[in-house]
């Protein structure tokens, strides 16, 4: 008991907690445990080690607990050096890998080809048809080669009339009224280049005229007016042809930001929609889509953008629209699609764009008029459908355009077209079987009762004999009862002829 009394009174008076001392060194790590000083009235000191090395003094290790969540927090809170090492760098670059990579369209969505034409060397070609050329420039080079054209030849011409002038000595005779110049109030270059815009213009004010004493001034007007005519109907009709591009036209040809795939008269069919802003109308309207894909060939040859045709409805003429309200355009996926054997995870993952082209006549001016999309794989909705925007209002159609690119879900299979069909003909075969198999078991009924029927006439006819049973499936049955059958129907004969003589 006093041993115990001891033990219990002896309580520690002071406690330091475990300390955790990492070296410098690499993976030297070493945990030391301060010792437990108990009191000194118990008499003697109580001290506990792990198995470890030989600690060192306290001096080293003795700090509070606080001290080294404070330190902790200092060092956390310090801004930290980005050295990315190896490991990092490698991380870093695989991260990158494992992105998906977004496909560079082909065709963009405003319709442009995003396709750059570079070391071309026979750019020659381009001055042989100058007018094309400069139909297809932007409009701040047209304008400027518009302004070049005229005034450099009002300067060529000027020039020219200035040095006949001063050739001809009229600018040594201003003042001589008896001398006759070539041009009248031609007495600087500012006057002849005045003289040159009224004489290729034809706007001819009156104050500067040629003279007759002047052969060589006669024959410049005449090549300035040629060439002046020439100048306009050249630079006029460029002008008018960019004004009127049918490109213009396809501003307002709308296409569905998205394309949907949902199930139509019970088939996968790819659909996306197009409409025309426009009242008057775009007459002969053709639809076409093509697949751009990267496709390997059985030789091994690489052909990075092949197209590959989208039957849009050309075998029925559905390509052919009669465009006065929107339109869902419809590809029906079928053996011939090449989206055959494409599933929703498929389709999902593989990378490929569908580039829509609508052609058509513009009923205002009669030009060919050519409207382009294109819709990415990401932007194909599986499972989804165009939601209705047409209603009857009083007397008329309204349609309403704010409901163009809108979307529902709806019940779709995930399974690719091919799946769905082979399904849909394991059904078909299936009842068809179990429709056979149906038939033949009435059949069998109807034989039963049949061979029933002629047992109990042949029992009331014979005298309690038996008849032939002729049943499908029963025939070794009918072999071996033939025997007994035969001698009962030989029996039943010879009675009958007895009682009838």
């Amino acid at each position: 008991m006093a041993l115990d009394n001891l033990a219990l009174s002896s309580r520690p008076t002071s406690l330091s907690l475990p300390e955790e001392k990492i070296g410098k060194g690499e993976g030297d790590k070493e945990v030391e445990v301060a010792a437990l000083n108990l009191s000194e009235d118990a008499g003697h000191t109580v001290t506990t080690e792990m198995s470890s090395p030989p600690t060192p003094p306290l001096a080293k290790v003795r700090r509070s607990f606080a001290n080294k969540l404070l330190e902790r927090e200092a060092t956390a809170n310090q801004p930290r050096k980005k050295t990315p090492g190896p490991e990092k760098e490698r991380r870093r670059f695989a991260w990158a890998r494992s992105r998906k990579r977004k496909r560079q369209r082909y065709v963009e969505k405003n319709g442009r080809c995003n396709v750059q034409h570079g070391n071309m060397q026979e750019t020659y070609r381009y001055l042989m048809d100058i007018f094309t050329t400069l139909v297809d420039l932007n409009w701040r080079c047209s304008l400027v080669v518009f302004v070049m054209a005229y005034a450099i030849t009002w300067l060529f011409f000027g020039a020219i009339w200035y040095l006949i002038a001063y050739l001809r000595g009229d600018l040594d005779h201003l003042e001589d009224t008896t001398w006759t110049p070539c041009v009248n109030n031609v007495n600087s270059f500012i006057s002849a280049f005045l003289f040159s815009i009224e004489t290729e213009t034809t706007i001819g004010y009156g104050h500067r005229v040629i003279t007759d004493q002047c052969p060589v001034g006669t024959i410049l007007l005449l090549l300035q007016a040629i060439l002046g005519s020439m100048v306009n109907a050249f630079m006029v009709g460029c002008m008018f042809v960019k004004i009127s591009q049918p490109n213009k036209r396809a501003e307002t040809l709308l296409f569905s930001k998205h394309a949907v795939i949902s199930r139509r008269e019970d088939k996968l069919c790819l659909m996306f929609r197009v409409g025309d802003l426009r009242k008057s109308h775009i007459v002969g309207a053709n639809m076409r889509a093509k697949l751009i894909k990267s496709k390997q060939t059985q030789e091994g040859e690489f052909i990075p953008l092949d197209q590959t045709d989208i039957s849009v409805g050309f075998e029925t003429g559905d390509d052919r629209l009669f465009l006065v309200s929107p339109l869902v355009i419809s590809h029906e996926i079928d053996s011939q699609s090449p989206f055959w054997d494409m599933s929703q995870d498929q389709w999902e993952k593989d990378d490929f764009e569908i580039v829509v082209i609508l052609e058509g006549m513009v009923e205002a001016t009669g030009m060919t008029c050519q409207a382009r999309s294109s819709y990415l794989a990401e932007e194909v909705m599986w499972g989804h459908r165009f939601s209705p925007m047409m209603s009857l209002a009083d007397g008329f159609f309204d349609i309403d355009y704010g409901a163009f690119h809108h979307t529902f879900e709806v019940d779709t299979p995930t399974c690719s077209a091919r799946d769905l069909s082979l399904a849909a003909a394991r059904l078909e075969a299936h009842l068809y079987w179990s429709i056979s198999s149906k038939l033949d078991e009435e059949a069998a009924l109807v034989n039963d009762n049949e061979s029933e029927k002629q047992l109990d006439s042949g029992s009331a006819n014979g005298k309690g004999g038996v008849a032939p049973i002729f049943i499908v499936g029963e025939i070794t049955e009918i072999q071996e009862q033939s025997g007994g059958l035969g001698e009962l129907n030989g029996s039943i004969a010879t009675d009958q002829s007895e009682s009838e003589a």
